[in-house]
């Protein structure tokens, strides 16, 4: 299985300097959110051709880095129709390129929960996953079109806040295009932080065979509530669930996160040793 991580984590700087910070460090891909990774390169909405796309990857190759995954996390269920449009034509933007920098995957969350809560306390959750089915049906048609893949990333206070929600919009947008990506502290309810074996059982039953990218961090708990940190500081069963991965994704790519510049190595350094 792939290791890697956000670009950006080393920081926001020049694409030079960026694949330098990045070269010689066992990183095997990179998540490459544009605007968040390189400073001096203006990859706005409207800016990127295949030329710049390829020019991009080539650096990041010259660095023995693959690019493994565009993040480009929109809000696709923003309030305002205009802004939401601003962000649905970025991500297709970047689904239309993807291949262009090396990857076929372009991932997103899913906004928050409680978005349309002012609006209707009732309804808010169903407002939120019918306007996130319109984008997405959307987003699928592009994604197809293209040849590559829509990773959606569920989290327990996001819109796709549970297994069940995840696997109900594949159900209701049968595209072969839309896959899942799956950081299991992100999508662990509090009360299943004991249950951690059951909790992880379920998810790879409800979804597994749809993941096309995996992130990976620990877990804490403070103040009743759960806190992420990086792999190896916490109370998340790593290697239970690098073992269940590995049986259903072999091969899949695994974005660590919470990581600083750092921290990269040592933390490296205790997901490789726990791998087989």
């Amino acid at each position: 299985m792939g290791i890697g991580t956000l670009a950006h984590t080393v920081g926001h700087l020049p694409l030079n300097q960026l694949t330098e910070k990045l070269r010689g460090r066992g990183i095997d891909f990179v998540q490459l959110a544009l605007s968040k990774a390189i400073s001096d390169i203006d990859t706005s909405l409207g800016k990127l051709s295949p030329g710049l796309a390829n020019h991009i990857g080539e650096q990041f190759h010259r660095a023995g880095i693959r690019i493994g995954v565009l993040g480009c996390y929109i809000n696709p269920i923003h309030p305002d129709p205009q802004q939401r449009r601003y962000e649905i034509n970025r991500f297709k933007e970047h689904l239309r390129y993807a291949r262009d920098f090396g990857t076929s995957i372009v991932a997103t969350e899913t906004a928050d929960l409680t978005t349309y809560l002012s609006q209707d306390a009732e309804r808010y959750e169903a407002i939120g996953c019918e306007l996130l089915k319109q984008t997405v049906e959307e987003l699928s048609e592009e994604a197809e079109r293209w040849g590559v893949n829509i990773g959606l990333e569920p989290v327990f206070t996001h819109t796709l806040s549970s297994k069940e929600k995840m696997v109900r919009i594949m159900e209701e947008i049968p595209s072969s295009n839309l896959g899942v990506v799956f950081d299991p502290v992100n999508l662990l309810p509090p009360a299943d932080v004991d249950n951690q074996e059951e909790f992880l059982d379920g998810a790879f039953a409800a979804f597994g065979d749809r993941i096309v990218l995996a992130h990976l961090k620990d877990v804490i708990v403070r103040d009743g509530k759960l806190e992420s940190v990086r792999s190896g500081q916490g109370i998340f069963q790593t290697q239970s669930f690098l073992e269940k991965l590995h049986r259903v994704k072999p091969g899949i790519d695994i974005s660590l996160e919470q990581l600083s510049d750092e921290t990269i190595n040592e933390t490296f350094h205790y997901v490789r040793n726990l791998m087989f």
